[in-house]
């Protein structure tokens, strides 16, 4: 017979290695975002089960391993806008993404508005000011997107 303790112990052990795996996971996408990732590989390389590993990422990062991939996809993104030097076409083929029509809804969803007007607006706001300044003051809000905007009564 095993004393309780172990079942705790080897419950606190199984927690630290997969909130370590966790962490390799969201480094790797971190790192490669632009190229084709999805769940399933990313469980796989984490030796992990894709459920296993969706269930686990949202408990410790508040949302999925694929809303995370996007999230720094439309990072990188806005950086890549507000350069101006590339088509918005060009700039969801450069992140990764492979439909402009899922990549523009997502950055309407995380930004508040879509990528050619962002890079219309971009274009004036982020000028004179220093790139790491400008990246903190676009970054898109996490968990629940973009507010709406209230209409105002005319």
């Amino acid at each position: 017979m095993c004393h309780p303790a172990w079942g705790r112990a080897r419950t606190e052990a199984q927690r630290r290695n997969d909130l370590a795996r966790l962490r390799r996971v969201r480094d790797r996408i971190d790192r490669e975002y632009a190229q084709p990732l999805n769940v399933e590989a990313l469980a796989h390389s984490a030796h992990m089960s894709a459920g296993h590993l969706s269930r686990q990422f949202r408990l410790a990062y508040g949302e999925s391993p694929y809303a995370y991939l996007m999230t720094r996809r439309i990072e990188r993104a806005m950086a890549l806008l507000r350069r101006g030097d590339l088509s918005v076409t060009e700039v969801c083929f450069a992140v990764g993404c492979s439909s402009l029509g899922t990549f523009s809804t997502r950055f309407t969803e995380l930004v508040g508005m879509p990528p050619s007007a962002y890079q219309r607006r971009a274009a004036g706001t982020a000028a004179g000011m220093p790139s790491c300044v400008a990246k903190q003051v676009t970054r898109p809000v996490r968990n629940r997107e973009a507010p709406v905007a209230e209409l105002q009564p005319a």
